[in-house]
C-alpha cells in the first residue's frame, strides 16, 4: 500500500511542486491550504507523514502544532511532522518556546527552498522510522 503523505501549504505552486515530487515516488499525497483544512485531513486521512509550512492564513503551522499537544490529538502523536519553511529553523525555535512555553517538538525541519531530492530523502527518513516504531 502506498504511503499516505499530507501537505499542508497556502502556496498553490508549492503544494502542486511537492504532489508531483512525491508522487513520482509512488506516494499518495493529500494536501491542505491552512491549517484549519490540515488538521481536518489529518483526522479523515490519518497520514504516514505530515509535511507542514509555519507562515498560513487562518490557521498558521505553529497553531497547528501547539493544537496537537492537546491530548484530544493523542491518536495522531505518532505521525511525524517535516517542517517546510522559508523562516529559519532557530526563529521558528525561539517564537514557538515564547509562544507555548514548550519545545517546537517536530521531527524534522526544513527550509525552503530545497532540492527535491533532499525532501525525499527527509521524507523517506521519517517514514521508515514511523514503520520502525510502529
Amino acid at each position: 500500500m502506498a504511503q499516505k503523505i499530507l501537505v499542508v501549504d497556502d502556496d498553490p505552486d508549492i503544494l502542486d511542486a511537492l504532489t508531483m515530487i512525491l508522487e513520482s515516488q509512488g506516494y499518495e499525497v493529500v494536501t491542505a491550504r491552512d491549517g484549519v483544512e490540515g488538521l481536518a485531513n489529518l483526522k479523515a486521512e490519518e497520514p504516514d507523514l505530515m509535511i507542514l509550512d509555519l507562515l498560513m492564513p487562518k490557521m498558521d503551522g505553529f497553531s497547528v502544532l501547539k493544537e496537537l499537544q492537546d491530548p484530544r490529538w493523542s491518536k495522531y502523536k505518532r505521525i511525524p511532522i517535516l517542517i517546510l519553511t522559508s523562516v529559519r529553523e532557530e526563529a521558528s525555535r525561539r517564537r514557538y518556546e515564547l509562544e507555548t512555553g514548550l519545545e517546537l517538538g517536530v521531527d524534522d525541519y526544513v527550509e525552503k527552498p530545497m532540492p527535491p531530492e533532499v525532501l525525499l530523502e527527509r521524507v523517506e527518513k521519517l517514514i521508515n522510522k514511523k514503520k520502525g516504531r510502529g
